[in-house]
């Protein structure tokens, strides 16, 4: 059985009032994701149907007879691990521009050094050698 104490209680939470720009408020912050329905509920002492009746009088994406998907992930965690993964790629991409730009200063020095064309240029005339292979390709 409730106690006068139980019932008091009750009978004063059926008595609060919550403005409409409090219920907008708490709608805009479950619709962003700051919060959700169950917590509203509990640190404010409503019943989730009173809240989800929030969302129904004053959200545009939570209306009645609508079925919504939810997705496992939300879209602020799917975009930060979008901005890591950028970020790690572009890390990546950044250390291989350093190596291409050490091994064209390693082949320029070579180059130097021994007076040999190793980097081939575009365009340029491939060398005539000898023109004979040594093989008598003529009878076999």
């Amino acid at each position: 059985m409730a106690t006068i104490k139980e019932y008091e209680e009750r009978r004063r939470r059926q008595n609060r009032y919550f403005s409409e720009s409090f219920r907008k408020k708490k709608v805009r912050e479950i619709e962003q994701n700051v919060t959700t329905v169950s917590e509203v509920s509990k640190e404010y002492e409503v019943s989730a149907t009173a809240v989800y009746k929030w969302l129904y009088k004053y959200s545009s994406h939570y209306k009645r007879q609508v079925r919504q998907v939810i997705e496992p992930m939300s879209d602020t965690h799917k975009i930060k691990a979008l901005k890591e993964q950028i970020k790690e790629l572009e890390r990546i991409v950044g250390q291989k521009q350093i190596q291409v730009e050490f091994y064209e200063k390693m082949i320029e020095l070579a180059e130097e050094k021994y007076a040999v064309e190793i980097k081939k240029k575009f365009g340029s005339v491939p060398s005539s050698g000898t023109g004979s292979t040594g093989k008598n390709t003529a009878g076999k």
